[in-house]
């Protein structure tokens, strides 16, 4: 019982989007690059160790989590239109959570191996950034539950 709690913290903890290995490839198959110091200078500490450095936010602190306005969710680093507002729902695990992205070229896959579990992170397709990472857990039609940082979005509200 002991051990399962340690687990259940650490999990808690480093939630929906640990670091993970390097992005595969090079940074040039992305049409956003721009060097670290440049992302420095756009993104705010935070947003920089999600995005770029591939951290997590703690469960329940988003700007997201809750957000249940009409919209679409962006990139925070380059605007890349990411998810609708149609897809999203209450998982209840802390972050906010969609169903299925806009499409498979804005946001892509990749496998996350990193604290002995074996993961998909998901990552902007323009830019790379870190957004999270997706199980086969959704309650909805496509199984999926995209699970992201709030940090690593941006909202535009649907007029």
């Amino acid at each position: 019982m002991k051990y399962l709690t340690i687990f259940i913290l650490l999990f808690s903890l480093y939630g929906c989007s640990a670091q993970s290995s390097k992005t595969e490839g090079n940074d040039n198959q992305y049409t956003v690059v721009k060097t670290d110091e440049e992302w420095k200078t756009q993104l705010t500490p935070e947003e920089y160790y999600i995005l770029r450095e591939k951290g997590t936010e703690r469960a329940w602190t988003g700007t997201y989590n809750k957000n249940y306005d009409t919209g679409n969710y962006h990139c925070k680093a380059c605007n890349t239109i990411l998810f609708t507002s149609d897809t999203k729902f209450d998982s209840g695990s802390g972050w906010p959570s969609f169903d299925a992205p806009i499409n498979n070229t804005n946001v892509i896959t990749e496998s996350d191996n990193t604290f002995g579990m074996l993961r998909t992170e998901i990552l902007c397709g323009t830019c790379g950034g870190h957004l999270g990472h997706v199980f086969n857990d959704g309650p909805t039609a496509t199984g999926k539950r995209y699970c992201i940082n709030s940090l690593s979005l941006s909202f535009e509200t649907k007029k």
